[in-house]
């Protein structure tokens, strides 16, 4: 069988593939937000008269939950043809795609930095990096797919830079690995650059769709 087939519309938008790729995402979500009950938890206590901040605290179950709300409407496109439905399908698709992409590569990086300042690496460590550029990929793989476009992408990053501001400015990024505390900046500013570098590659990929 060509391997070609297995990136093919056919294969990936089976409904046989679809509803355990909607699961896989459901459960890997549900199980991001327990992960960050911690540091939710911490926000509410640090900050009880600005809890609207929880809604920036939990980066990638959030981005999951934008993709697997994405595969939901591959499942059961919406019949609506209103402004509101298509611009809600649209904004969640490119909210997928850019978030998926940078927390992907993001949560890996940070444990990569880590690694090579001594953190050690634990079984969780390598599960953490292989679901989230699992997330990337599938994010990169499925925007051919949706119904995206040049400005819900930029949009969408808008997005990103808005959580970046408040998660560095109040204290409210991902824990970071002990030995990266010293190296706040540095992530910050990686940060940043990652959110307009997932611009960039959902943008490739969606003019590599339109010239297909």
């Amino acid at each position: 069988m060509n391997v070609k087939w297995f990136f093919s519309k056919s294969f990936l938008m089976n409904r046989n593939f679809l509803w355990p790729l909607f699961l896989i995402n459901l459960l890997g979500t549900i199980y991001g937000y327990i992960w960050y009950d911690g540091q939710l938890q911490w926000t509410i206590a640090n900050y009880e008269n600005w809890r609207w901040l929880l809604v920036f605290v939990p980066d990638s179950p959030t981005a999951s939950l934008f993709f697997t709300i994405a595969v939901l409407y591959m499942l059961y496109p919406p019949k609506g043809t209103s402004r509101i439905v298509r611009w809600s399908r649209t904004a969640i698709e490119a909210l997928a795609v850019v978030c998926s992409v940078k927390y992907g590569i993001w949560a890996t990086a940070i444990i990569i930095a880590g690694a090579t300042q001594g953190e050690p690496l634990e079984w969780q460590s390598y599960m953490l990096m292989t679901s989230h550029l699992a997330m990337a990929f599938e994010a990169l793989l499925y925007v051919r797919f949706m119904r995206v476009s040049g400005i819900s992408l930029t949009i969408a990053t808008g997005w990103l830079l808005l959580n970046d501001t408040f998660d560095y400015h109040y204290g409210i990024y991902p824990f970071l690995p002990t030995v990266l505390h010293d190296y706040v900046t540095e992530v910050k500013w990686f940060t940043i650059s990652l959110s307009l570098a997932s611009l960039l590659a959902g943008y490739f990929v969606w003019k590599k769709k339109l010239r297909s």
